[in-house]
């Protein structure tokens, strides 16, 4: 069985074209939501994160995340020993949702990430797959989504890895800018991914 890492920059519309494997059958591990519930549920991970934050970071059983958030986002080195706890942790679950996968007849699976090259996510894949589109439109769609004013976007988009560097680690580029092309292209790399399975690549 592949698997394959999905990403792309906010507004880059990757989770759209998670939606559209999904409904060619494929299964996608979201990254970001098992995180979440990883952090909430893991007695190893609340353990780790109350070491190294204090019992405050929790609240009523559930991971307090403006408390951290504010936290770690104002200190880099915490930042870093918090993702030295959750991606570990992230990559185990992925690794162990990846086999049930394959035992019940996965052909390829999906692993999508926001941050699948700074977090090394990309060393547990066979291969990778990043969702870009026009920076206005990125912007566009953000505003329109999250009610963000438009400062607020770019400066979200400073922080990110760009458009460029991730097209020029990945495999393969799907270009966002229609839904007619974006599902043309997601048709086209099902094929081929499927192709590779059948050819035990």
């Amino acid at each position: 069985m592949i698997r394959v890492g999905i990403t792309g920059g906010i507004g880059s519309g990757k989770s759209t074209v998670c939606r559209l494997f999904e409904q060619r059958g494929v299964a996608v591990y979201d990254s970001d939501s098992r995180a979440r519930l990883l952090m909430d549920s893991d007695g190893d991970i609340r353990r780790e994160l109350t070491a190294l934050f204090g019992e405050a970071c929790y609240r009523e059983g559930r991971l307090d995340r403006a408390w951290l958030s504010a936290r770690v986002f104002a200190d880099r080195s915490l930042l870093a020993a918090l993702d030295g706890v959750v991606h570990p942790a992230v990559g185990r679950d992925f690794r162990r949702w990846a086999e049930e996968r394959c035992r019940e007849g996965a052909r390829y699976v999906l692993l999508e990430s926001a941050i699948l090259f700074e977090s090394g996510f990309d060393s547990r894949v066979d291969f990778t797959v990043t969702v870009s589109a026009p920076q206005e439109l990125r912007i566009a769609r953000c505003m329109a989504r999250d009610g963000s004013d438009r400062e607020a976007v770019l400066r979200r988009m400073a922080h990110q890895m760009s458009d460029r560097e991730r097209e020029r680690r990945a495999d393969w580029t799907i270009v966002n800018e229609s839904m007619e092309e974006l599902t043309r292209q997601v048709g086209e790399l099902d094929a081929i991914l499927r192709h590779k399975t059948d050819r035990g690549e």
